[in-house]
């Protein structure tokens, strides 16, 4: 079992990563990325790509368990 410590620090991290992602996918900055001047393909398709990506690895990095605790 793990103590009370570790258990309250690791909600508190994903606490904090729901709060990133809630930032990452606000209507605000994704109205400002989707107004960025586009090449050929915009930036929204590729901000959302990589946003997702980095709440996906955040939250696998969090939830991994460690064989030594």
């Amino acid at each position: 079992m793990k103590p009370s410590g570790l258990k309250s620090r690791r909600n508190e991290r994903l606490m904090a990563l729901v709060a990133i992602a809630l930032l990452l996918f606000c209507p605000p900055l994704i109205i400002v990325v989707d107004r960025l001047p586009a090449f050929s393909v915009g930036w929204l398709p590729l901000y959302l790509f990589i946003a997702w990506a980095v709440v996906i690895g955040l939250t696998a990095w969090l939830m991994e368990q460690r064989a030594g605790h």
